[in-house]
């Protein structure tokens, strides 16, 4: 019976140890300092590094507080890392954000950021991070007519649609899955 016990035991205690052991928690490999992501060792559905990830993220929404990076910026970092840390290759990875809402804000230059909100835009460098890896950043035309949003207030890679709308359904139909949040 001690026997039995005993392996028993054991057999938990490796077990639990393999699970607790199975993710760890890492930063980049492509974007430093943003999108950390959880390793996935043994996932029942793993990335493809043969697949191209084509996919439009719809982004609305600003944080609550302006100090902070947009979390949904913030996602796409996430997605770009995961898959790149899984083994799919920089070349395969094509997203494109499309920005409307209050997350237009978030486009804004340091300087209009600042003047609107009093803190430096902290999204800057993520963008840049983005810029980097040919990362489209789209921003809706009506959102920034509402918004008073004019190219010299933008970040300077800030493409142009004529609406969100516009640029989603572009993207969707080039084959690219819709991620909304």
């Amino acid at each position: 019976m001690i026997l039995k016990t005993s392996f028993t035991l054991i057999f938990l205690f490796f077990a639990f140890a393999k699970t607790t052991q199975a993710q760890e928690l890492i930063s980049g490999p492509l974007i430093e300092g943003f999108g950390e992501t959880f390793t996935v060792p043994e996932a029942d559905l793993p990335a493809d590094p043969e697949k191209i990830y084509r996919v439009v993220f719809d982004i609305a929404q600003a944080p609550e507080d302006p100090a902070e990076v947009n979390l949904y910026f913030n996602t796409v970092a996430r997605f770009i890392n995961m898959h790149a840390a899984a083994g799919v290759p920089v070349e395969n990875l094509k997203p494109v954000l499309v920005v409307h809402g209050s997350a237009a804000f978030d486009l804004l230059k340091n300087e209009f950021y600042r003047e609107k909100f009093g803190v430096d835009n902290p999204n800057l460098p993520l963008l840049e991070a983005f810029h980097k890896l040919d990362v489209p950043m789209i921003l809706c035309g009506q959102t920034a007519g509402k918004r008073d949003i004019p190219k010299e207030k933008r970040w300077e890679h800030t493409q142009i649609a004529l609406s969100a709308m516009t640029a989603l359904i572009h993207y969707q139909n080039l084959g690219y899955a819709l991620i909304s949040f």
